[in-house]
């Protein structure tokens, strides 16, 4: 796909910082569905991540003292600019990631949802004032921004992500210091530009681009500095484990949200089809490639044939190809890596006594040398298989059978991730025993499709902590300030 955008303005190939487009471009950005060069970006250091901090730091005093209502104005701006530009926001995103477009530009609404909840719950940060146990006081709870917040992004999302830690951050009076993902930081900077145009001030939102061999660098300046009190980070269980320990000598407030290990347990009284589209949604979306893909699925002995036969007919169906191609509804895998780690898992499955029912291999789409592989179901997936305990992240369904809840319950929770689980059922009573029981900070009832911003995000165990999007979205960009006044009386 030729990348056109209508405001070509949009690609950017340069830092910002306190304001300015800065650095030289020596990164390269390339298409996954063909390995084609889209852009170069700059590739950070060390100095970059300093700069930035220190134009974060220096906003943040005037920034804080915006008023609330102004700041939501800023972001509404910058809402309605981002949905004016969803048709070339969605090509950056389809072209640096490799989503089909329809899929691309359906993120860019996702991402806009965020900074306009974000631009209203600013206006509703309210304290609390508390019944005092003397006479002669008066004792308060105000909510203040943390500070200073570095972010941190991964490629699978590249404008949700951002949008779901910057948008909140910016509403709380905080400034920002990002880091997108070296796969695809064009959609990040477009962001930031559009934010710019939006009129967000000098030193608030500053976003450094960096490869993956210079990431470390440019995120230790930001661990490092005492001045960057709240990092935010979307990724992988032990690179959120290295940050957590790393934020310990400046007791940095965090917000992890790592890796996961949904199970999708469809039972005997499940509405099979609602199950089959449910699944199709939740685990195809973005060809597989999301945090709270179903990764394990448990299907009930009793309908186990009726529903793989007919989940077979529904994968083996997906059109796979490039976001060029409007009846594409997989595209590529990010990376080698990937590709490479999806047939490890589907190969180790196979040799462990599972059964290819459908895809199982690699794809050569269009001639190209892109990063593609078959959208595959798997039965016969037991637990010590490589796929029932590691996050595969592409699109592949291992089926286990099953006969008892009690028995599949533990099995769900058997594994140290806790981000999003689903369960099919149409009992009453099994629909609340069930959801109480699974360890997870997200359960899908009956519903494929799970995230919104009005609803907290964000999973337990070593699926990390805290929360994005609703109410308490808010919460991790804020301390509480308590004040005592005396001599009322």
């Amino acid at each position: 796909m030729t990348l056109v955008l209508h405001h070509t303005e949009l690609l950017r190939s340069s830092h910002l910082i306190d304001g300015r487009w800065c650095g030289e471009p020596t990164h390269e950005v390339t298409d996954p569905a063909d390995g084609s060069l889209v852009a170069h970006v700059p590739d950070g250091r060390a100095a970059d991540a300093r700069a930035a901090a220190d134009a974060a730091h220096a906003a943040f005093a005037g920034w804080r003292q915006v008023p609330a209502r102004q700041r939501a104005a800023l972001l509404k701006r910058w809402h309605n600019l981002v949905m004016a530009h969803q048709d070339d926001l969605g090509r950056l995103i389809s072209r640096e990631q490799g989503k089909p477009l329809a899929e691309g530009q359906g993120e860019v609404a996702y991402a806009a949802s965020y900074i306009e909840w974000f631009a209203e719950q600013a206006t509703r940060a309210n304290g609390e004032v508390i019944p005092s146990p003397v006479r002669g006081r008066r004792l308060m709870a105000l909510r203040e921004p943390v500070g200073v917040v570095a972010v941190i992004t991964p490629w699978n999302f590249p404008a949700a992500m951002i949008a779901r830690k910057i948008a909140p951050a910016l509403a709380a009076g905080c400034t920002v210091v990002a880091k997108p993902a070296e796969d695809t930081p064009l959609t990040a900077l477009a962001l930031a530009a559009l934010a710019q145009q939006a009129g967000l001030p000098a030193g608030v939102l500053n976003v450094v681009t960096a490869s993956r061999e210079r990431t470390p660098e440019v995120v230790d300046a930001w661990l490092d500095d005492d001045r960057v009190r709240k990092l935010s980070f979307t990724g992988s269980t032990p690179v959120g484990m290295h940050l957590a320990r790393r934020s310990a000598d400046t007791l940095k407030k965090l917000s992890l949200e790592l890796g996961g290990n949904a199970p999708f347990i469809v039972f005997d009284d499940a509405d099979l089809d609602a199950a089959v589209e449910g699944l199709m949604q939740a685990k195809f979306r973005n060809g597989g490639q999301t945090c709270v893909c179903p990764n394990r699925v448990y299907v009930h002995d009793a309908v186990h044939d009726r529903f793989v036969e007919r989940l077979a007919a529904r994968v083996g169906a997906l059109r796979v190809g490039p976001a060029a191609d409007p009846s594409s509804q997989i595209g590529p895998m990010i990376n080698a890596r990937a590709v490479d780690k999806i047939e490890r898992h589907v190969q180790d499955a196979v040799a462990r006594g599972a059964q290819v029912v459908v895809g199982g291999r690699r794809l050569q789409v269009g001639g190209s040398s892109g990063h593609w592989y078959a959208p595959t179901v798997l039965v016969g997936a037991t637990p010590d298989m490589a796929c029932a305990c590691e996050e595969t992240f592409g699109p592949v369904v291992p089926v286990t059978r099953f006969t008892d809840e009690a028995a599949v319950v533990a099995e769900a929770n058997a594994t140290p991730y806790g981000l999003a689980a689903y369960f099919y059922t149409q009992n009453a009573q099994r629909i609340w025993r069930v959801a109480d029981a699974l360890e997870t900070g997200i359960v899908g009832i009956n519903e494929g499709a799970l995230a919104a911003e009005a609803a907290p995000f964000g999973g337990v165990k070593h699926s990390g902590y805290g929360r994005e999007g609703s109410v308490h979205g808010l919460d991790d960009y804020q301390h509480i300030k308590y004040v005592c006044q005396g001599g009322l009386a």
